[in-house]
């Protein structure tokens, strides 16, 4: 009897899985900052800045929050091969795809089971990796769309083809449900006014979260 198989995306190291331990997170009341009083009743009181690893943060925000989150952003690192100020943007692919996944995993398990939904920013070099790597981790019916977003309308004479576009790769939970709510989540990202999880990997300052 033949085994089981599944389509997957490998790559070198695929099997070596972190060790993380629960983790906690600790208020450092010289960093926080709290409002006096409530101006109306939908004023949110516990927005929350995290310094440290994101990887550790995230994990330490499972316990509280698997399966509450209703939208997540994140604005990785798009590994182009640059150097930046406050993290490198050229790591090794598998590496990338590694790190990605660890963090994509907890992500995914901590949006609501009816209306959560996931957005990732990215651009053509790893986006189509990206994309099988979701469909693995998420699975292939969750999938929602490819947004194509031009980022330039100037012409770009330094290359062949210029790069005027990015993608944001959109995943939910149950996409039957995400349709009723899509108008409200594409409003709240154009704003900027939603409850945003912003993770990157390797910055000097972890991960943020608002």
């Amino acid at each position: 009897m033949s085994r089981k198989q599944k389509l997957e995306l490998t790559w070198i190291g695929k099997e070596i899985r972190p060790r993380l331990e629960p983790r906690i997170l600790l208020e450092d009341p010289e960093k926080s900052y709290h409002a006096t009083h409530r101006v109306s009743d939908d004023d949110i009181f516990d927005n929350r800045l995290i310094f440290g690893d994101n990887l550790l943060a995230l994990k330490a925000l499972e316990q509280e929050f698997s399966g509450k989150v209703k939208c997540v952003y994140i604005d990785p690192p798009y590994n182009t091969g640059s150097a930046f100020e406050h993290y490198e943007d050229g790591i090794e692919h598998s590496i990338w795809l590694s790190l990605m996944r660890e963090r994509l995993e907890i992500l995914w398990r901590l949006l609501h089971p009816d209306n959560g939904s996931l957005w990732i920013s990215i651009d053509d070099r790893e986006m189509p990796y990206l994309r099988v790597l979701m469909d693995e981790n998420c699975g292939r019916q969750c999938f929602i769309a490819s947004k194509i977003w031009q980022k330039r309308y100037s012409r770009e004479n330094r290359e062949a083809i210029g790069d005027v576009h990015e993608y944001i790769i959109v995943y939910a939970k149950d996409s039957d449900q995400f349709k009723k709510y899509e108008t409200e989540f594409l409003w709240m990202i154009k704003a900027r006014k939603f409850t945003r999880i912003l993770t990157t990997i390797q910055k000097d300052h972890g991960a943020v979260f608002q």
